[in-house]
């Protein structure tokens, strides 16, 4: 039964990502048909390479560490305080975490870039400064920490902390020894995450880092869409892939750990008013955090989409509507990206949906190493070169019976690579907490494993299916890195639009990339806020 669910999910895997990836790195370090692996230590030890690989590391070192310290007392506050707003703010904090990094990149280029909120009021640029691209980075993963180590929080019962206190300890030595070893499995997932998708960091690196600044990602687009020097892109798509493989075990170990070692509680128990001075200044401190690092680049992001050249109006977005404003940078009226967007994003929901649902179904019981291989498997796409995924596309789906390089399809099934393990993260937990002696009565009373879980399952896992679909919606929907190889140009996603928008010269293209950076916002955003309402668990995997 195991290994008929697998199936799906290994033959999309196989064919869509393993292939693709092995082809491109293949043809890298292949010369005549004999492979070049020395050309591993060349690239490795070339100074230029080395800086980038050096800043790649520290930069998300430093961006794990920041979010760390500014989310954290956020995660205490949603797990402990009880506060008017707190589910739609919950939500907010949500919303950059689901945007596209090129969205995330355009926020902060209108706050801190030329003609920036910072530009026109003192005078200040930080666009092309580290400085923009570790906010921004916090920016982006600050709900990661949030709610994986909130969610968990809040379901740590009080009560034993308080009686450590009865029994002489003080508030901080109570925490440090009771509070504090309960949530470090779920601070180490919730850094390996933020540290995942920091040193896989592409769209805010190149619009934020300019000429100066380039992570592993950025430096194998270059190499590859630029240089077109794939041996050096084989190499680094080699040395990311197996950071991102390290990362992902210790990941795996964390989260199994975390699984096993718990008790909790309703979360509902543990939340109440704050109390006193203290806990209110925490409060109010963690609102300007959020005010400042969350509401204020978005803000800024929709005020610009309205400052035409004429003042504030719908210039921006009127030209949206027409080929010829653009320069040519269109082949079609930029305002087609938003129907391509959500066309894409609906049918790469539905391929994300059935494979992922199989492949939870699959993990369901745990197992030894070859469901634990299976776990990793199809956590890889979210680690590895999105632009090796989608170059891998072009040169390996060309020839029948997969020619699928002018079907409208390819574009779906590379965002479906990214969705797959959003599907599986939201679905299993719920998955495991389902009863096997409910699929076992069923079983005894003569239904077909089939049917014990379009009766069993399927009724209880209903809304996490809902809310899968939905995280699938949107990371599809914001899909960057592959997409911008294989999109056609008479059929431009949202991402891809903005990107084209940012890379030409003139108000008018910067404009339309705030005007479209907002819509795709606004999806984003009310795609996520159906979720919360759908949502039911608040515990677990993010």
């Amino acid at each position: 039964m195991r290994l008929g669910l697998m199936v799906v999910p290994l033959a999309f895997f196989g064919v869509f990502f393993a292939y693709p990836v092995t082809a491109i790195v293949s043809r890298g370090l292949k010369d005549g048909g004999h492979w070049q692996f020395g050309r591993i230590g060349e690239v490795v030890t070339d100074p230029a390479i080395g800086h980038v690989l050096w800043f790649t590391t520290w930069q998300a070192f430093a961006s794990t560490a920041l979010t760390l310290a500014l989310a954290l007392p956020g995660a205490y506050v949603f797990a402990r305080f009880d506060f008017p707003g707190k589910q739609l703010l919950r939500a907010v904090v949500t919303v950059p975490f689901v945007l596209p990094t090129v969205v995330v990149g355009s926020a902060f280029l209108a706050l801190l870039g030329r003609g920036g909120l910072l530009d026109e009021l003192w005078g200040v640029r930080l666009d092309t400064t580290v400085w923009a691209i570790l906010l921004a980075h916090v920016f982006f993963n600050y709900a990661v920490v949030v709610r994986t180590v909130g969610g968990l929080w809040a379901q740590l019962d009080p009560r034993q902390e308080e009686a450590a206190r009865v029994l002489g300890a003080g508030r901080f030595a109570a925490w440090r020894r009771v509070t504090l070893p309960a949530l470090t499995p779920a601070v180490a997932a919730a850094a390996l995450m933020v540290f995942l998708f920091t040193f896989t960091s592409f769209g805010v690196v190149q619009i934020l880092g300019g000429p100066r600044y380039s992570t592993l990602e950025v430096e194998i687009y270059q190499q590859t869409a630029q240089l077109l020097d794939l041996p050096t892109a084989a190499v680094l798509t080699l040395v990311q892939f197996v950071a991102v493989a390290v990362l992902l075990v210790v990941h795996g170990r964390t989260v199994r750990r975390r699984e096993s070692a718990l008790k909790l509680v309703d979360a509902a128990r543990t939340a109440r008013r704050p109390r006193g001075a203290a806990q209110w200044a925490l409060l109010c401190s963690v609102l300007v955090v959020i005010a400042l690092l969350v509401l204020v680049p978005l803000v800024v992001l929709t005020l610009r989409s309205f400052d035409g050249p004429d003042g504030y109006g719908l210039a921006f977005y009127r030209a949206l509507a027409s080929a010829g404003d653009n320069g040519g940078t269109f082949v079609v009226a930029p305002l087609e990206a938003i129907g391509n967007s959500l066309a894409y994003a609906l049918a790469a929901t539905g391929i994300a949906v059935v494979v992922g649902g199989l492949a939870a179904a699959a993990l369901t019981r745990r197992a030894g190493r070859l469901v634990r291989g299976f776990d990793a498997l199809l956590m890889l796409p979210l680690g590895t070169s999105a632009v090796t995924v989608g170059f891998g596309f072009l040169i390996t789906l060309d020839e029948p019976p997969l020619d699928l390089r002018t079907s409208w399809i390819l574009v779906p099934l590379a965002q479906a690579l990214v969705g797959v393990p959003f599907v599986v993260r939201t679905m299993l937990p719920v998955l495991r907490a389902v009863d096997a002696r409910l699929r076992e009565a069923a079983a005894v009373l003569g239904a077909s494993p089939l049917r014990a879980w379009r009766e069993v399952d399927l009724p209880l896992v209903g809304r996490a299916l809902a809310v899968a679909a939905g995280f699938a919606f949107a990371v599809s929907l914001g899909e960057f890195g592959a997409t911008v190889f294989i999109a056609r140009p008479d059929s431009p996603t949202l991402p891809v639009a903005v990107a084209r928008l940012l890379g030409r010269p003139g108000e008018l293209n910067y404009g339309q990339a705030m005007a479209l950076s907002t819509i795709l916002m606004l999806v984003c955003a009310a795609a996520l806020l159906v979720l919360e309402r759908v949502r039911t668990d608040r515990s677990g995997e993010f």
